[in-house]
């Protein structure tokens, strides 16, 4: 009987590996970028006191196999160490290049377009083959850290060198899912976190075969400052129906989407620190709404201080790591409604008001999740459809704003 289990785990892997992916209750999926590796408790600290229970952060090559075939993962075994003593959990993404194994190219760097010279992303059989047995490696090596394994990051722009390339990029992935599935049959692997919903490179890589392999599909949602959170639904609903279309039969509709790195920065020509701690909460809330289970917020810290430089200000901290109003919201967010599970939206005459019933980790628990985009304005709900879920006398009016609201709901009816 063993070892019947063991041959099906090992021919359907992502039976085992789904279970990494968290459940659709706050704040399990909740999640956050970070720029650094060891060194950075006090960061460390902030961010598991914020409620987050996910970072991400680059698993860079060229830091690790310094000498052919020979890797060093001391800095990331501390880092997963300290993630560990919080109660973190961590998504590796799998990059860069490593000038042992590619060629020096002129490529727009990713953020500033300017010439650079880089090394050229894994794009010829033995680069391919060097990564491929790197990341099987790795996977290996931190078989019990629960990581979610994540294939380059943004691909279909300017971190792939010299130029973006779908079926490039599509190779190496599908190498590295094969020699990780050898290596570590169990593993999370996700991908191809693109930048945006680029489609044509999107249809591209799923159509290859890859959802053989991969637990979720992971992409970047970034919109401007006009365009809030509860904007991405129509993409994910596309992405949901390309994902079925492209997926093996017995895993039509069992393959999540995941929202791997999103923000907005305040700054001078963002968005202000008060619309950021909205969305920073809109965007888990909107997101799980729409079957998003997990939600990676960029960033976790300013980089500077500029408040004219974009880069600078997507943080939820400063740079001296005082908490703006977005790491206050989130915190809030998480207190009140941690073990919640949305149930639906309830229906309200103006499509930009939103109530979100949430059910509690206990019977009969229930809260309302209450915002709009428009201005502040007053609603009341209808007490027939509160009623079909739950005794609760006062069915407003509420005052909706921007920022969202929890409100505590009676018992369910008997």
């Amino acid at each position: 009987m063993k070892r019947i289990a063991w041959v099906w785990l090992f021919t359907f892997p992502w039976l085992a590996a789904a279970d990494e992916i968290p459940a659709p209750v706050l704040p399990a999926g909740v999640g956050v970028n970070i720029h650094f590796v060891s060194g950075h408790g006090r960061d460390l600290d902030l961010i598991a006191a914020a409620g987050f229970k996910f970072v991400r952060m680059d698993f860079i090559w060229d830091s690790i196999e310094r000498k052919p075939g020979q890797y060093d993962w001391s800095n990331y075994d501390r880092l997963l160490a300290d993630l560990d003593q919080r109660g973190l959990r961590a998504i590796l993404i799998l990059d860069y290049s490593n000038p042992l194994h590619e060629e020096t190219v002129t490529s727009p760097d990713p953020l500033k377009q300017f010439p650079r010279k880089t090394t050229a992303s894994p794009r010829h059989a033995e680069s391919i083959a060097a990564f491929a047995r790197w990341a099987a490696a790795s996977t290996r090596h931190f078989h019990d850290h629960h990581v979610l394994w994540e294939i380059w990051n943004e691909p279909n722009g300017n971190f792939w060198s010299p130029k973006p390339d779908a079926l490039e990029y599509t190779s190496l992935a599908l190498a590295t899912c094969r020699a990780i599935r050898q290596a570590e049959p169990q593993a999370a692997i996700i991908g191809p976190a693109s930048s945006g919903f680029p489609w044509e490179f999107l249809e591209t890589f799923l159509k290859s075969g890859v959802l053989e392999y991969l637990q979720a599909v992971s992409v970047h949602p970034y919109r401007d400052k006009n365009h809030p959170p509860e904007t991405a639904t129509a993409d994910f609903q596309k992405l949901r129906a390309l994902i079925d279309t492209c997926a093996p039969p017995s895993r039509k509709g069992k393959i999540p989407i995941l929202s791997g790195e999103w923000g907005y920065p305040a700054h001078d020509h963002g968005v202000t620190p008060e619309a950021q701690a909205d969305f920073i909460v809109r965007q888990q809330l909107s997101n799980l709404l729409s079957g998003i289970p997990l939600s990676i917020w960029y960033d976790w810290k300013n980089d500077g201080q500029n408040p004219a430089d974009n880069e600078q200000n997507f943080g939820t901290v400063r740079d001296d790591l005082s908490p703006k109003p977005a790491y206050l919201a989130l915190q809030k967010m998480v207190r009140a409604l941690d073990g919640y599970r949305i149930v639906r939206r309830l229906n309200l005459p103006s499509q930009n008001d939103y109530a979100l019933l949430c059910a509690g980790p206990k019977p009969g628990q229930y809260k309302l999740a209450l915002w709009t985009l428009d201005q502040p304005h007053s609603v009341s709900l209808n007490a027939g459809t509160l009623a079909a879920d739950l005794s609760h006398k006062d069915a407003g009016p509420f005052e909706l704003t921007p920022s969202p609201q929890y409100l505590q709901l009676g018992v369910a009816s008997p």
